[in-house]
């Protein structure tokens, strides 16, 4: 094994130690089951990691991760592990967490060619494109990278919203409520972008009024 990873062994051994030191039943009570309330639907990037930023424990949060937190319809990776939070886990809240300076973002806003990543990034132009008009009026570059983050979010949200799985649920009178919101990198603060949809009526609500 490469010497460069030997150091990540280390740091395991270390924090396991630790964690076991404050709560010797920790990981015998982990390994028994998962029972999470929330299902966490973020960016890839290195920088967001879930269960840190909302300061929770390793199963209490279960974490879908993908460039530009999309949510598609053919994905089957991501619409799995939507039906097991909800059908198995039964998970009351599903956040979709975007944040703000996305790398994706500003890449699928950009006109440079990235390889097959552009693929994935079209679900990202298409958000653009349906808000371009809203998106180019702001002046301050930053602030509108800023803006299409947002509107990336409620476009997801609305994708979750509209899953057969989501639907379902909810015409089983599951309780179930999706969020949308945006992390700052620069102050770590979570916003709540006030979409929050917790049945069908207002999914379908959101839909008719929302132009995106």
């Amino acid at each position: 094994m490469p010497n460069s990873l030997n150091n990540l062994f280390e740091k395991n051994r270390e924090w396991a130690a630790k964690v076991k030191e404050e709560d010797p039943a920790f990981f015998s009570t982990l390994s028994k089951q998962q029972n999470p309330e929330y299902l966490w639907i973020g960016c890839a990037d290195s920088r967001v990691p879930a269960n840190q930023i909302v300061d929770l424990l390793p199963g209490e949060v279960f974490v879908h991760r993908n460039i530009a937190n999309v949510v598609v319809h053919t994905d089957l990776n991501c619409l799995s592990v939507i039906q097991y939070a909800v059908d198995v886990l039964k998970v009351k809240h599903i956040m979709v967490v975007g944040h703000y300076n996305c790398g994706g973002i500003k890449a699928a806003m950009g006109s440079e060619d990235h390889g097959m990543i552009d693929n994935w990034l079209g679900h990202i132009k298409d958000v653009y494109r349906l808000n371009k008009s809203e998106v180019d009026a702001i002046e301050d570059e930053h602030s509108r990278f800023d803006r299409m983050c947002e509107l990336n979010v409620m476009e997801q949200v609305s994708n979750v919203c509209q899953s057969s799985i989501v639907k379902n649920a909810w015409r089983n009178n599951q309780e179930l409520h999706v969020h949308g919101w945006c992390y700052s990198l620069e102050n770590g603060h979570i916003k709540d972008l006030e979409v929050t949809v917790s049945n069908a009526e207002q999914s379908l609500n959101r839909l008719n009024t929302c132009k995106i």
